[in-house]
């Protein structure tokens, strides 16, 4: 078996990692692989963004199945020309990419479908984005509808502030991704990652997660891509799983597929847990990173089974995710800077990890045979334990015990989960 992974960050580093477990006689492939990921796979040297050349070079491979992991080739029509080709893929058609490629259609989408989430107004003159703000008042937030690597969300304390992001994003700031902005109402309570395999209406949840998305412990500073996560989630209940399937999973793919635009892959519902129930934050077209780095290695049941299940249309085939007790931390170790400018090049002194430690690699490369930094992620350390506390504690040693110049990383990831347990 063939196996082509399309991306080289710490979530494609994991799901190289999983689907090798699930298959160890199968070969593997990936686009651009890591410093981590290089020895555990052979190299595509073409963009994943590089949408004829990718399907062309995996057709004639006779690729038996293509996991696509990062949101940008999905949104460039990756999954359709790979499918146009007879190549098996596990990723949704560009026009399904679209309820993260573009905030305002999916909002559109979830007003349609009566999915709870933020009351809100998309933008794209400087002035009335102005009166809006004003009429909402503060908090609240300012998101640049299109794909901005999971910074595109500021959450502003005033309107100065929220009017100034507003005309920033407008200006090109993110550049076509903020050429039309979202804003919207301030939600209170505790986010919530669940992710779900999904095939037009048919959907089966993995285990919960939650990731930190700002930069500094106590959850202070700028939004980053996240710079760790935790599973499971202590307060999730069977009950409130079953909520999120039936008032906003199944209307929403039920909404998609009756407009001519079913989703086929991996689909994340990023949600507030408010005094009124789950809303929705967003929804993402792809696996979340740094959650997958904390659900995948609790994931006891092949992963493969139900995505070469999907990946050949039919369905999910009754596939049931089986998950081991415990828990999963991952600590993310960034570079100087991130989520700012950043330095490349710095020597990773990586050493030997415990038993139940698992290092992702993110933004790494090798030279002459030294792992150095490429990236402003640069690694995700998880481990698992069969409780939390102990495995918060080991993901956070194990993270310090790796250094290079101007490493940070976040030493309370999970803790609210820990004032929970006391």
């Amino acid at each position: 078996m063939r196996i082509l992974i399309v991306g080289n960050g710490g979530r494609e580093h994991a799901l190289l990692w999983k689907l090798r477990r699930d298959a160890p006689a199968a070969t593997f492939f990936a686009t651009r692989p890591n410093g981590g990921m290089v020895h555990e796979c052979a190299a595509v040297d073409i963009a994943p963004t590089d949408v004829v050349a990718l399907a062309g070079w995996a057709a004639a491979r006779r690729i038996d199945l293509a996991v696509i992991g990062p949101e940008g080739p999905l949104a460039a029509g990756l999954s359709d020309r790979m499918r146009q080709s007879g190549i098996p893929v596990f990723g949704p058609s560009a026009a399904a990419a679209r309820i993260e490629s573009s905030k305002a259609y999916a909002k559109d989408l979830m007003a349609a479908a009566d999915v709870p989430t933020a009351a809100y107004e998309v933008h794209t003159d400087p002035g009335a984005a102005e009166a809006y703000i004003e009429a909402c008042g503060a908090p609240v937030v300012v998101k640049a509808s299109g794909l901005a690597a999971g910074k595109g969300a500021v959450v502003c304390e005033t309107v100065r502030e929220a009017v100034r992001t507003a005309r920033s994003m407008l200006a090109g700031t993110f550049g076509r991704a903020g050429s039309k902005v979202v804003i919207e109402e301030y939600m209170e309570g505790e986010e919530l990652s669940v992710f779900c395999l999904a095939h037009g209406e048919d959907f089966v949840p993995l285990l919960s997660s939650q990731d930190h998305k700002r930069i500094g412990e106590g959850d202070t500073g700028p939004n980053t891509g996240g710079m760790g996560a935790y599973a499971p989630v202590g307060f999730v209940t069977d009950a409130l799983m079953t909520e999120v399937g039936e008032r906003i999973v199944a209307p929403v793919l039920g909404a998609m597929a009756e407009s001519g635009c079913p989703f086929s892959g991996l689909l994340y519902a990023g949600l507030m847990i408010t005094a009124d129930g789950p809303r929705v934050v967003e929804f993402n077209c792809r696996f979340g990173d740094p959650e997958t780095q904390a659900v995948l290695p609790l994931l006891d049941s092949s992963l493969l089974e139900p995505m070469m299940a999907v990946a050949e249309s039919g369905g999910l085939g009754g596939h049931s995710p089986v998950f081991r007790d415990g828990a999963a931390v991952t600590t993310v170790l960034a570079a100087a800077g991130y989520p700012g400018a950043y330095p490349k090049g710095a020597p990773i002194s990586l050493p030997p990890m415990p038993t139940g430690v698992e290092v992702f690699h993110a933004g790494t490369q090798l030279e002459r045979g030294t792992p150095v930094t490429s990236g402003g992620r640069v690694l995700a350390v998880t481990a698992t334990a069969s409780d939390f506390a102990t495995a918060r504690r080991q993901s956070r040693e194990a993270a310090g015990a790796i250094e290079f110049d101007g490493r940070q990383f976040r030493r309370d990831i999970g803790w609210r989960e820990a004032e929970r347990r006391g």
